[in-house]
């Protein structure tokens, strides 16, 4: 059996399950900041008039890394709420 000593000082799972998620969170605003960066303060708002093209070379990684990182951020989510309850 584990000393007391290690209970106190090793973190829960909510905890690191909290962490987790909050680092997803921020890297999922930073990641749709930067793709919102050279699209100009009318379209952040709604506005669109330029042509629609095809993403390629970063542009398309960086959209790819921001559905990967939402759909682990919906996952870690609905983990929370599954060992929190």
């Amino acid at each position: 059996m584990p000393s007391s000593k290690f209970l106190e000082a090793s973190l829960s799972v909510e905890t690191i399950i909290f962490i987790v998620q909050i680092i997803l969170g921020i890297l999922l605003i930073a990641l749709i900041m930067m793709q919102a960066k050279n699209l100009g303060t009318g379209s952040l708002f709604g506005a669109s008039d330029t042509l629609t093209t095809t993403r390629r070379g970063f542009d398309r990684t960086l959209f790819n890394l921001t559905v990967a990182v939402s759909v682990l951020f919906f996952l870690v989510a609905i983990i929370s709420a599954v060992v929190v309850s």
